[in-house]
């Protein structure tokens, strides 16, 4: 791939403050990204939008808005640009719908407002890119893993346990699908546990592909070929991201995979390939203890390629 014209960033960060969901380090993660794309990468700081729900935040990042924020990268996207989006906050598995999978599950990511954002929706967006633009996803969240719905997995569920406990300070990135359906039912007075229902009845149009199309449309999106998307995620599909709590660690609140992945960037200023920030970002897990293992899905070239395509010798 040609080095792209244009690098455009979404960055989102969600701390859900003065809920039971509350984080601490979402925002923070972002921040320090937004840092890192200018410095390192190449990054306008007019072409990086930044959506966090820190007090006054004049942009929510709610479903709606975050999509908004994603189609409108897309739509400026042409051959050879660098797309990127991060996103810090609380995760969750839902009951898929899939015909024949009826005891599977998918992955989402939950808004501020429980807009639920699923790998189908990230399938779309993908299938959406210009011819030789690319589009990388880095999801710090729990069951962030298969994110991008039919990605090809790279590095994935590791066969090698994990005999570290999870550090004390810290707080796992994840709502229960039950809890968001208790919060959904709140709303809409529904009796249903069909998330679907409550989600199309509270945001309409804004709610997931997920629930607006047809199974039939569904099938119909799925990747038919190699494609240039690429997800680093926090951890495996069936597993948690941590959260870093200040109070405990004496420091700066962060996520964990978010950090790990700030101290390989930090440790290896020369370009690195995709397989190689989530690979080093496992091992500086491993070490601190975490029982999350980072994942990493695209195509075969992408997982060699530079991550968000870092000229070689850039920042050396």
């Amino acid at each position: 791939m040609e080095n792209g014209n244009k690098r455009l960033a979404v960055l989102v960060g969600c701390n859900y403050p003065n809920t039971p969901h509350e984080l601490n380090g979402c925002i923070n993660d972002v921040l320090a990204m937004r840092d890192e794309l200018v410095k390192r990468f190449g990054f306008d700081h007019n072409h990086i939008e930044l959506l966090t729900d820190a007090p006054g935040s004049l942009v929510m990042p709610t479903g709606a808005n975050i999509k908004k924020a994603l189609d409108q990268m897309l739509k400026k996207a042409e051959p050879g640009d660098v797309l990127f989006f991060q996103y810090s906050g609380h995760g969750t598995r839902i009951p898929s719908a899939k015909p024949g999978h009826p005891f599977r599950q998918d992955e989402a990511i939950v808004p501020c407002d429980f807009n639920l954002i699923t790998d189908v929706d990230f399938r779309q967006l993908v299938n959406c890119l210009p011819k030789g633009a690319s589009f990388t996803i880095l999801s710090d969240s729990c069951h962030s893993g298969g994110l991008i719905d039919k990605e090809k997995e790279q590095i994935g569920p590791s066969s090698v346990t994990n005999d570290g406990t999870l550090q004390q300070s810290c707080s796992p990135k994840t709502i229960p699908f039950e809890s968001i359906l208790q919060h959904l039912t709140s709303q809409t007075s529904i009796n249903t546990s069909d998330i679907g229902t409550h989600l199309l009845e509270l945001f309409g149009a804004d709610a997931s592909h997920k629930f607006n199309l047809h199974p039939h449309e569904l099938d119909l999106s799925e990747s038919l070929k190699t494609d240039e998307g690429i997800l680093l995620s926090g951890c495996q599909a069936n597993e948690t991201s941590a959260d870093m709590n200040p109070m405990m660690t004496g420091g700066k609140a962060y996520g964990a995979f978010s950090n790990a992945v700030q101290m390989v960037l930090k440790y290896h200023l020369g370009s690195l390939s995709n397989k190689e920030v989530v690979l080093l970002a496992r091992k500086s897990l491993e070490v601190g203890g975490f029982a999350q293992h980072p994942c990493l899905y695209c195509s075969d070239e992408n997982a060699d390629a530079p991550f968000l395509w870092q000229p070689q010798g850039s920042g050396l």
